[in-house]
């Protein structure tokens, strides 16, 4: 059964710094992205940031643009989400989600795999 697992997510103060990983766990899986979406309490889960398997091109939500960095390491079938300047609306529980559709960079109909989140909370 392949697992999606993060880590990383924890305290930080506004304007700091939080790095998680997502890492596949189990059985290889095949699938066109890896996503990072977060929820925060009383919203829907919105779309973060991705990255493509082959060719490792990205995608960020206008709300991350110039402070997140989404990246992968293949060798351990692993993507990361630096996250820099963070404020308080970063706040929320972050999921990854591997694209098992070929169609919908964002879409989370399109992402069929899922972690069990992790939470970032962004207070001073």
């Amino acid at each position: 059964q392949v697992q999606l697992v993060e880590s990383g997510g924890g305290l930080a103060q506004p304007g700091g710094s939080l790095r998680l990983s997502c890492a596949a766990a189990g059985r290889t899986f095949s699938s066109y992205r890896l996503g990072w979406f977060r929820q925060s309490l009383g919203k829907e889960r919105e779309f973060v940031a991705t990255i493509s398997w082959n060719g490792g091109i990205t995608d960020y939500a206008d709300s991350v643009k110039g402070r997140f960095t989404i990246s992968k390491y293949d060798a351990k079938n692993t993507v990361y989400l630096q996250m820099n300047s963070l404020k308080p609306e970063d706040t929320g529980v972050y999921y990854c989600a591997a694209q098992t559709s070929p169609w919908g960079t964002r879409s989370l109909a399109n992402y069929g795999i899922w972690g069990q989140g992790t939470q970032v909370t962004v207070s001073s």
